[in-house]
């Protein structure tokens, strides 16, 4: 990161200002935040109980879930393009 410009923004995620510090645009960032605001709100209409710290690690592990499968998903995309065709 020292190379790029870091660029710092400030977002609002479920509530709470976060200082953010990136080499992405600051739109970037802005959408990533938007993102996880929305999955968080999400997961709480479906369980209004939920403190926001166990709201905040469904959260995360809902994004890894993501994450792994397009990965998978991307993996075997590239697997069927090195395949010959016939």
């Amino acid at each position: 990161m020292s190379d790029q410009q870091r660029i710092r923004t400030s977002v609002e995620i479920y509530g709470h200002t976060y200082k953010m510090v990136g080499t992405e645009t600051s739109g970037h960032m802005r959408l990533v935040a938007s993102t996880v605001d929305e999955k968080m709100r999400e997961i709480h209409a479906m369980n209004p109980s939920l403190d926001s710290s166990r709201l905040a690690v469904l959260t995360a592990v809902n994004a890894v879930h993501d994450n792994l499968k397009l990965k998978e998903r991307i993996e075997q995309l590239e697997n069927e393009l090195k395949k010959p065709k016939g």
